[in-house]
């Protein structure tokens, strides 16, 4: 049986898979934000009603919106409070005595569509998320890969490739990052910097659906925008597939519900590849909200 735990700000969401990978229990709790060892007890205090229930000891992986420290395995998140610099798979696992997996939350989104049926046989698969921010995942072999320092699929903080610089012209936005840096591509991806870059050089705050739904009714300023974005999007996406070379690219966050790039990504990307490239099959996510738990779930896979 395998658990997944996704570890939000404010639930927690615990699912239960048996071995076709078939969902077989949900509960969501309130997750506690400052108090660290009643996080641990509720966690636990899962994981032992679920052991009884299905008469076994399950194996368990946790997603939340941080990463472990590589070197002390002390979690590093914002989100989370009460796990902040703590060390809560060895205390979760002192707590249950047994083994526990803990992952970056795009991390598990990435690895939960990697594990569909659909591209389960796929040798790479990279998940974006285009949603408040934008970061990744990256599965090889359908193992999560986070690298030296459990920051591989941090993609938001790659700076913006100079030929996506020249693209925005003499009047491009430099915005700030929560990280401390400038130039982040987290801002200018995501859904909030679709809106940033539409305020910028139109001067209104604009929410992203009506844009869309704008540039869908033809109206000019939208237009505009939607087509700076799309070519935007195609040079920071060929950077990131240089440098990566994946099989197949999965999409989620709100944004990745704008159909049309699946439409334009295609046809802007290959210009900006080596000439020996391909650009990869991009496809929506499936999963959703429940990816999280999912991908949570199936780092226990091997």
């Amino acid at each position: 049986m395998y658990y997944g735990f996704d570890v939000g700000g404010t639930k927690i969401e615990f699912g239960a898979f048996n071995q076709q990978l078939e969902r077989i229990a949900t509960e969501r709790v309130a997750t506690p934000t400052d108090n660290y060892e009643l996080l641990v007890d509720t966690i636990a205090d899962l994981i032992r009603k679920y052991d009884a229930q299905f008469g076994c000891e399950g194996k368990v992986g946790l997603g939340l919106p941080g990463m472990e420290d590589a070197d002390d395995a002390t979690v590093l998140t914002v989100n989370v409070p009460a796990a902040k610099g703590k060390p809560l798979r060895a205390d979760l696992e002192a707590k249950i005595g047994r083994s526990v997996k803990i992952e970056n939350d795009a991390n598990c989104f990435a690895l939960s569509e990697a594990w569909d049926d659909e591209l389960k046989d796929a040798p790479s698969v990279m998940g974006l998320i285009l949603g408040t921010g934008f970061g990744g995942g990256l599965i090889y072999e359908g193992q999560v890969f986070s690298g030296r320092n459990h920051v591989a699929g941090e993609l938001g903080h790659m700076r913006l490739p100079i030929d996506a610089w020249f693209h925005l012209g003499d009047n491009a936005p430099l915005l700030g990052c929560g990280c401390g840096k400038q130039g982040c591509i987290d801002n200018y991806l995501s859904g909030r910097g679709f809106e940033l870059i539409y305020e910028h050089y139109f001067g209104e705050h604009r929410a992203a659906i009506d844009i869309i739904k704008a540039q869908a009714e033809g109206e000019a300023k939208a237009v505009e925008h939607v087509e700076r974005f799309m070519e935007l999007l195609a040079i920071c996406f060929a950077n990131i597939f240089t440098g990566n070379d994946p099989h197949v690219v999965v999409l989620g966050g709100g944004l990745s519900n704008f159909d049309m790039i699946y439409d334009e990504m295609p046809k802007r990307i290959p210009k900006y590849l080596l000439s020996v490239a391909k650009c990869p099959k991009i496809v929506k996510a499936k999963h959703g909200d429940s990816g999280g738990v999912r991908g949570a779930a199936f780092l226990n896979i091997k």
